[in-house]
């Protein structure tokens, strides 16, 4: 009796859970299409852009001044330091600087002078003034103390006009003579050397180029669909000689190209560890919109070549011409009875139909 009652209650037990093995099956049937529903998306691919390095800007280096190359300080592929790019003889310039500054010297003795002479005259004339005043001195007397005075003052503000016409000129030579000294901005590179030491150059002469290799820039040319991929916020993501570089976008040129379809931009490179030239070469990948769609590879079937897929919403089966495939996705071609966002069935759950 106590037999069967234990077989009883062990069958009752049983029972209860293959019961609740029975609604958890259920219920993940019900939740898993959910977490992994196969739907049709829009096709995308990805695209290579190529372009390689060059330096930010350029600058061609041109003399001001006519003259003998004393000496050239920099050679192709150095980076400019604090000395000038070339120096130009300043012999006769530093003459003509010794001359305006003995002619200053020679004025400002002669200005002593007549501020000597005018102090003296002032004081003169006050002495007339007064006699004139008390009618012990002539009118004339007067009319000739005033006048010497007056000529006294005038020289002095005469001298005092040419002091100041030599002090420009003087800064003139010394501007001048500077630029016998061409500085090229610092940190940049010389690209291009056209000068040698004891060259006689004229004014306007070019004699180098140099360009600023202290960030790297990469031009590309794109498409529409390529330059909205591009213009993504964030960071790109650049192969630089092979090493991963971090890129952003620097400009994009309103003039389109009718020739090739394109845009030209620009690329800044940051924290590049390499070395720092033109002419490496650089790939950005980017994903853009592709004609056709995308489905899932479990929800193609293929059956005697023609493949197909299965709507989950009414089952109907929907043939579709297959372009290319990924590692999980098939590439297929316009279809209007698919369109992105529609739920595909399973391939497995459709065999036997």
């Amino acid at each position: 009796m106590g037999t069967l009652r234990q077989k009883e209650r062990k069958k009752g037990q049983n029972m209860l859970k293959s019961f609740v093995c029975m609604i958890v099956l259920m219920f993940v049937a019900t939740v898993a299409p959910a977490q992994d529903e196969l739907t049709v998306q829009t096709a995308r691919k990805r695209v290579a852009l190529t372009g390689y390095t060059r330096s930010r800007t350029k600058q061609i280096l041109a003399s001001e001044v006519s003259g003998k190359v004393l000496k050239v300080n920099y050679d192709v592929g150095q980076t400019v330091g604090s000395a000038p790019f070339l120096e130009i003889d300043v012999v006769f310039i530093d003459f003509q600087i010794e001359h305006i500054q003995w002619s200053v010297q020679k004025l400002q003795v002669t200005r002593l002078r007549n501020i000597s002479q005018t102090v003296y005259l002032e004081k003169e004339f006050n002495r007339i003034d007064r006699l004139h005043t008390d009618n012990v001195a002539t009118q004339s007397n007067w009319e000739r103390a005033a006048e010497e005075l007056e000529q006294a003052r005038l020289s002095l503000q005469a001298t005092e006009l040419e002091l100041k016409a030599l002090a420009v000129q003087l800064q003139e030579l010394k501007e001048r003579r500077r630029r016998h000294r061409l500085m090229a901005p610092q940190g940049w590179v010389v690209i291009e050397r056209r000068v040698e030491q004891g060259e006689i150059i004229a004014t306007g002469t070019p004699v180098g180029q140099v360009a600023d290799f202290t960030q790297l820039v990469v031009p590309l040319y794109v498409s529409a669909l390529e330059l909205e991929a591009i213009r993504r916020p964030g960071w790109l993501a650049v192969n630089v000689a092979d090493q991963p570089v971090q890129a952003r976008l620097n400009w994009v040129n309103p003039e389109f190209d009718e020739r090739t379809r394109k845009w030209a931009v620009e690329l800044v490179l940051e924290n590049y560890p390499g070395e720092y030239r033109g002419g490496l070469l650089t790939e950005l990948i980017v994903e853009v919109v592709d004609a056709g769609l995308m489905v899932p590879r479990e929800a193609v079937t293929q059956r005697y070549d023609n493949p197909f897929v299965v709507l989950h919403s009414d089952g109907r089966k929907v043939p579709v011409v297959i372009l290319g495939e990924t590692a999980d996705h098939v590439l297929i071609a316009g279809q209007p009875d698919l369109r992105p966002g529609m739920v595909l069935k399973h391939r497995s759950a459709i065999k036997g139909q």
